[in-house]
């Protein structure tokens, strides 16, 4: 039985004054035993909510870490030493956002998540297509591509100890929501395309949803077959709305 993970990404927000409050709330919050959750604040902001959050049952995780493991001279980058050493315990690779604002390639993102695993981090490979690949039918395509990267550059016996979130890149901040249906499907093909190389990997890895997760959505989403929890933007800047993510994956 895999164990229902969720993720809140809070992406580039937050101040000092604002993390406090949401610190102050989570730590108000009744969660399920049976989940999983992990907040991954701006890298500014995780020694402040590693520190306040202590006690919680709340991990911290990083949105990035740099393609070297360990420090060295890479200005502006973030190693996945440097983010263990700050207590986190997950990070986010190869996220839409920065694929394709930031230009992240298959290849570079293979290398972060490399980095990650190296220094004992849980790396979350996220996948995802656009609009225009869903519409011209090539969501499979694309996803199976994004995944297939890893396998061949690392193996499928990495994914023992990593996360997938497949997020459709149309549903990221637009209030857009893939369907149950919809969402199923796409995990499930990306079990069966691990499946074909390890069975006993692809039925024990987490696959989470992304894309404009809200409570309302969450349940249904998280009660189809091989969705395992959620990763979560704009709401999880919400205590309240993040809980009643969390308390739907636990239900």
């Amino acid at each position: 039985m895999r164990r229902p993970l969720v993720a809140g990404n809070w992406k580039m927000h937050g101040t000092r004054a604002s993390v406090a409050e949401l610190i102050k709330n989570l730590r108000m919050l009744t969660l399920p035993v049976g989940v999983d959750v992990v907040v991954m604040p701006p890298c500014l902001y995780i020694a402040q909510v590693q520190s306040g959050l202590e006690g919680k049952a709340i991990a911290v995780g990083a949105q990035d870490c740099a393609v070297d493991p360990v420090q060295g001279a890479l200005t502006g980058e973030i190693a996945a030493a440097q983010l263990v050493d700050a207590g986190c315990r997950y990070v986010l690779v190869g996220h839409s956002e920065r694929r394709l604002l930031l230009g992240e390639s298959d290849a570079v993102v293979v290398r972060k998540f490399a980095a990650a695993q190296s220094c004992g981090l849980i790396p979350v490979l996220c996948v995802g297509e656009t609009l225009e690949q869903r519409e011209a039918g090539q969501t499979l395509e694309v996803v199976a591509q994004q995944v297939g990267a890893v396998v061949e550059g690392l193996g499928v016996g990495v994914f023992a100890g990593a996360v997938i979130a497949y997020e459709p890149v149309w549903a990221i901040g637009t209030g857009l929501t893939a369907t149950p249906q919809q969402a199923q499907d796409v995990h499930a093909a990306i079990r069966a395309q691990l499946a074909a190389d390890n069975a006993e990997i692809a039925a024990g890895v987490r696959i989470l949803y992304g894309g404009s997760v809200k409570a309302v959505s969450a349940a249904e989403l998280f009660g189809m077959p091989d969705i395992d929890g959620g990763l979560v933007g704009g709401a999880s800047l919400n205590a309240d709305e993040f809980g009643a993510i969390c308390r739907a994956a636990g239900s």
